[in-house]
């Protein structure tokens, strides 16, 4: 099966999708910061600083979730509990984010979030634990 492939290119995706959100978050605070912007009164250097504080944690939370996959192509097994709750609410902020991006983006950026949600659940669904099989073969029930 094509299940480490997968998780390679699923991890190299969320590699490049946390630079690509840092850099994005990082010249946005920093276009709020020379503009001087401000809403509704904030200081516009705590909209700058929000805004690199926020593209570098989910840019750190993108990277670790490329960890967990590139930790789970090498070895060939799933992630541990940790690693799945990750993977898992990365899927889920994909599919949230794919939603907004068509209403506000348009079809390409739609389209990326859609590819990588089906890749988060591609690789949680190849690498899920097996059920144990009952006395007479047949697969337990749920």
């Amino acid at each position: 099966m094509a299940r480490r492939p997968v998780a390679f290119v699923a991890a190299l995706v969320l590699f490049l999708e946390a630079f690509g959100v840092a850099f994005v978050n990082l010249t946005l605070g920093k276009v709020a910061d020379n503009q001087h912007m401000s809403m509704a009164g904030v200081d516009p250097s705590a909209i700058s600083t929000g805004a690199w504080v926020a593209g570098g944690v989910f840019g750190l939370y993108l990277l670790l979730c490329a960890f967990f996959l590139l930790r789970t192509g090498l070895t060939d097994r799933p992630a541990g509990r940790l690693g799945r709750v990750l993977l898992i609410t990365c899927a889920v902020v994909h599919g949230v984010l794919g939603a907004l991006t068509w209403a506000l983006v348009g079809w390409p950026a739609f389209v990326f979030m859609v590819v990588v949600l089906g890749l988060l659940v591609l690789t949680l669904l190849a690498y899920d634990k097996e059920r144990p099989a009952s006395a007479n073969g047949a697969p337990a029930a749920a």
